[in-house]
């Protein structure tokens, strides 16, 4: 018999049917035993594998009619297989390349025509679809081939498997035209096989026709036309199905009530499935393991992870008469991972293998995709390693995982390089997979490459989505790229590309990133224009983004919006507006949100009670404040740095500076990191309790972070140490901070200085400047004049030595420092009697100012008099761009202190002035915006010379 080679399938072989086929008769006898399915089981105990297989023999040789028989008697070309033996032959086979049908001709058994139905059986279930289809092709084409209606009912199954749907249809109308009748099986085949593609109105039009054919419907045919609309997402359709199912007089079975509760799964009514649930409870149909895996999918997705938890250990009891399978560890699995419970993740997926369960390729995906999530890109990769030596093939799921989990752990490199081997192992990437490299490009701040791959993904034929752009969105907020975000937005109009409220939520969010308010409002008018509703999300980024610009009339304005539209408060929006009212002063408002999201049901976080630490502090309510960390106790809420930080503040600021120590202790317990606020608040507790034992160990626990640790903090504690008296311990503490590479300032040295002559060690005092001559840093004339001043007090056995080396390092720096009173007294009169006013010398003021020359060594009581009336004047008048307000008092008796260039805290600056004027006081206030104005306080020294000249950048 001529063969032919079928290179490519066609859609049916559909010979037509012969007018006239001669009469073949068999033998009619009862071969019971040729049917018989016998099973055969092999075990390798060394290798731990086990498999097991149906064997059918069929009619063999000796069984065939006679005239069969004596024709392939003497072939030695004619072999005797069973049916079994036939399949595994024609799998081994490739259907595009091999003689399938040579092979065929050979087997003896084609002479039966019973073997048939059982040869399409065997095959059929095997899942091979180009092999089968081959099959009933050759079959077709031979004299004693009978058409059934078996035949192309488990063909019709096959397609739909396979969800070729038309191929199945096309059948359907082929075994009409060979006069076979449809039946019930027939009619659910072709429903079932629309169902899987959600073609469920061409399954309705079939259950029709199969009424109107006088096809009584089946229970099987009910439950796959309900399947039909529930796997479409159309749940009200399959409850009416089911109603009228029960009208029909066929009542609805455990797999109906399965079908119903995975079509409310399907449309995301996860509620509405929990009810359907207890009701399914009071017949008398029990649940299944299928039945418990839905719940536990619709208590995740509802957030009930407890009560997911608790059906999970109720199936691994031992009386339990549901068990769990390899979907239920999934779930359970998928569960963890979205509860950021990683390590549960590893411990269910081990549970699978040592209970005997063999994971599929979707335990695996979610397992990586567990991992992917948190950027452990080491442990995906085994995992993908791990599907490989199972001997599964990595899918495009697969892949997408492994390639999300080092874009998340910020390796795009590497994402990159995983999406190309996607390719090269002949996988084509899918919309989900796109989206993962653009975001793990986007997501570390390449956006022209994210913008690269949205080009190369619509080459591709692949067209971008809402998340394509919500994706691009983030990535320019993150950026900062005002003018991309209106690009992607006009890219996403042009591609008619409608925005939902996840993508509005990202535009918001972005522009609220880079400070662009009123483009981020537009946005928000234009998605209600657009009717798109928003939800909690939408209105956190509000509330937030106007908190982070300071807007928080506006902020309030939007929670007011909010509770008209009714939409739930979030966690994160009762935090923004609790910020708001803070910001505000409005410490009553900020107390009744909080304890309103506490009646709401809505438990608040560390978050949450950081910000009301930081509300209770502005308001400086410091009991307030410690109460909350015993409530944070109470709900099993581990505070963070950053509430612990705020907690300190208002411990130290309440007088209780013990307890910041006890609580830097309870963060050592709970390995609660230490931050830069926290060191400072330890040291203020150290300080206003002058416990200098735990400073030096607080040092010796900062020590190995000084190269981090900002050098303000350090500054204090080497205050703190000099005030102490342990002028060691600060040498030594000095030594630590130039040994760890940290970048110290002049006010460093400034603080050594200070605390070395307050003890009178003025050896040490000298080093320390050529220290600073050393290193680059100008010492400042304060620095000098101290020292010779200190010289002069000390008497003439000290006085000339120390003189001597001062000379010796201003020579060196080139810094003169000038003790003549006719200098001074003309650099005076240059600064107050300029000619013009808006030339006026200020620079040669400041000058003058920052000598801190002693003032009874001259008589400038006029001249003082006068820059003090001038410098007011113009101060007030005239906003000068380098001084903006001086104020020179005294009459010549007192001593000009050091003028304090660029002062941190005006407040207290003024506060320590001595003025002897009420009107010059007040005017400071209103000034620096000081409210209310500052009292006067009489100075120990007499008629000290006001430490003014406040610089204004």
């Amino acid at each position: 018999m001529a063969t032919i080679h079928h290179h490519h399938l066609p859609l049916l072989h559909n010979p037509t049917p012969p007018a006239f086929k001669p009469k073949i008769l068999c033998k009619n006898s009862k071969n019971d035993a040729a049917f018989e399915e016998k099973k055969s089981g092999f075990v390798d105990y060394d290798k731990g594998i086990h498999h097991v297989s149906t064997q059918v023999s069929g009619i063999r040789k000796d069984q065939i009619p006679q005239r069969y028989r004596i024709r392939v008697q003497g072939d030695r070309f004619q072999k005797d297989w069973s049916v079994s033996q036939v399949v595994q032959k024609v799998l081994e086979l490739d259907h595009k390349s091999d003689d399938i049908e040579g092979l065929l001709n050979r087997w003896v058994g084609r002479f039966a025509r019973k073997n048939f139905p059982l040869l399409i059986k065997e095959i059929t279930q095997k899942g091979s679809i180009e092999h089968s289809i081959l099959v009933f092709r050759w079959m077709k084409n031979q004299r004693n081939y009978c058409a059934r209606t078996d035949i192309y009912n488990m063909m019709i199954r096959l397609h739909a498997r396979h969800n070729w749907t038309d191929q199945a249809r096309g059948l359907f109308f082929e075994m009409q035209k060979w006069r076979c009748k449809p039946d019930a099986e027939t009619c659910n085949a072709l429903i079932n096989a629309h169902g899987r593609s959600g073609q469920w109105r061409w399954a309705m039009n079939i259950m029709e026709d199969m009424l109107q054919k006088a096809i009584p419907p089946s229970r099987s045919t009910y439950n796959n036309l309900i399947n039909a609309c529930g796997s479409s997402g159309n749940w009200r359709e399959a409850l009416k199905l089911c109603k009228k199912m029960t009208e029909n007089g066929v009542g609805p079975d455990l797999v109906t009530h399965n079908i119903i509760l995975s079509a409310y799964k399907t449309g995301a009514q996860y509620e509405k499935a929990l009810s359907y649930f207890e009701l399914m409870k009071g017949t008398n149909i029990r649940p299944d393991t299928t039945t418990l895996n839905i719940m536990i999918y619709c208590l995740t997705k509802l957030g009930q992870y407890e009560k997911a938890i608790g059906i999970f250990k109720s199936m691994r009891e031992k009386r339990a008469e549901c068990h769990p399978d390899v979907v239920t560890f999934t779930s359970i699995i998928h569960l963890y991972s979205v509860n950021g419970q990683i390590e549960n993740c590893r411990a269910v997926f081990s549970t699978i293998v040592a209970e005997g369960l063999k994971p599929n390729i979707v335990s695996y995906n979610t397992l990586m995709g567990a991992y992917a999530s948190h950027g452990m890109n080491k442990e995906a990769l085994s995992v993908f390693n791990a599907i490989k030596n199972s001997g599964l093939r990595p899918d495009v799921v697969s892949y997408t995982s492994l390639l999300n989990s080092y874009g998340r752990s910020q390796q795009p490199k590497k994402a990159r390089e995983v999406f190309e081997m996607m390719r090269r192992d002949k996988l084509k990437p899918n919309l989900v997979s796109y989206n993962a490299m653009i975001d793990a490009y986007g997501s570390n701040g390449l956006l022209a490459e994210a913008v690269e791959v949205l080009r190369e993904m619509e080459q591709d034929g692949i067209y971008p989505n809402a998340v394509s752009i919500c994706t691009l969105l983030a990535a320019c907020g993150r950026c900062s790229r005002k003018v991309n975000i209106d690009v992607v937005l006009q890219a996403a109009e042009r591609r008619h590309i409608k925005l939902n409220t996840i993508a509005y939520n990202s535009s918001i969010g972005s522009y609220m990133n880079v400070g662009e308010f009123e483009k981020a409002t537009s946005m928000y008018r234009s998605m209600r224009k657009s009717k798109v509703i928003p939800d909690a999300v939408t209105f956190t980024v509000l509330i937030s983004g106007c908190c982070k610009m300071s807007k928080y009339c506006e902020a309030l304005e939007f929670l007011s919006e909010m509770m008209d539209l009714k939409i739930p408060m979030t966690k994160e929006a009762y935090s923004s507006v609790i910020c708001a009212y803070s910001k505000q002063g409005k410490i009553t408002e900020a107390e009744s949100m909080f304890n309103k999201m506490k009646m709401a049901g809505c438990c608040p976080d560390v978050v949450t009670y950081t910000m009301m630490l930081h509300a209770y502090n502005a308001a400086e309510h410091w009991k307030k404040a410690c109460a909350l960390l015993q409530e944070m106790e109470e709900y099993n809420i581990q505070p963070d740095t950053i509430a612990c930080s705020a907690l300190m503040r208002a411990l130290n600021k309440g007088g209780d500076p013990s307890k910041v120590l006890i609580l830097a202790e309870f963060m050592r317990e709970r390995e609660i990191p230490l931050s830069d606020a926290i060191f400072f608040e330890m040291v203020s507790a150290c300080s206003l309790l002058r416990d200098w034992r735990t400073t030096i160990e607080l040092i010796k626990l900062m020590e190995p972070s000084f190269s981090v640790v900002s050098i303000g903090l350090l500054n204090q504690l080497l205050h703190l140490l000099g005030k102490s008296g342990k002028i060691e311990s600060m040498m030594k503490f000095f030594y630590k901070i130039i040994g760890s590479g940290a970048e110290i300032n002049c006010n460093t040295y400034s603080i050594l200085l200070k605390n070395l002559l307050a003890v009178g060690n003025w050896r040490k005092y000298i080093e320390v400047l050529e220290w600073m001559e050393e290193a680059r840093v100008q010492p400042s004339n304060g620095m000098y004049f101290d020292i010779l001043s200190f010289a002069q007090k000390s008497g003439a056995t000290y006085s000339s030595i120390i003189q001597e080396r001062v000379e010796s390092l201003r020579r060196k720096s080139g810094n003169e420092v000038s003790t003549s009173k006719e200098m001074y007294n003309k650099k005076l009169v240059t600064a107050v009697d300029a000619p013009d006013e808006s030339s006026l010398s200020w620079v040669m003021l400041e000058h003058f100012l920052s000598m801190s020359i002693d003032a009874r060594s001259f008589d400038s009581r006029p001249l003082l008099s006068k820059c003090r009336i001038r410098m007011q004047v113009m101060s007030v008048i005239k906003d000068d761009a380098r001084v903006s307000y001086a104020i020179v008092a005294g009459d010549g008796n007192g001593l000009i202190d050091n003028v304090m260039s660029n002062p941190i805290n005006i407040e207290n600056l003024v506060y320590k002035c001595n003025l002897l004027c009420s009107q010059e006081q007040e005017r400071i206030s209103i000034r620096f915006g000081l409210n209310p104005p500052l009292k006067s306080r009489q100075s120990t020294v007499d008629r000290m010379v006001i430490r003014a000249a406040l610089l204004v950048q």
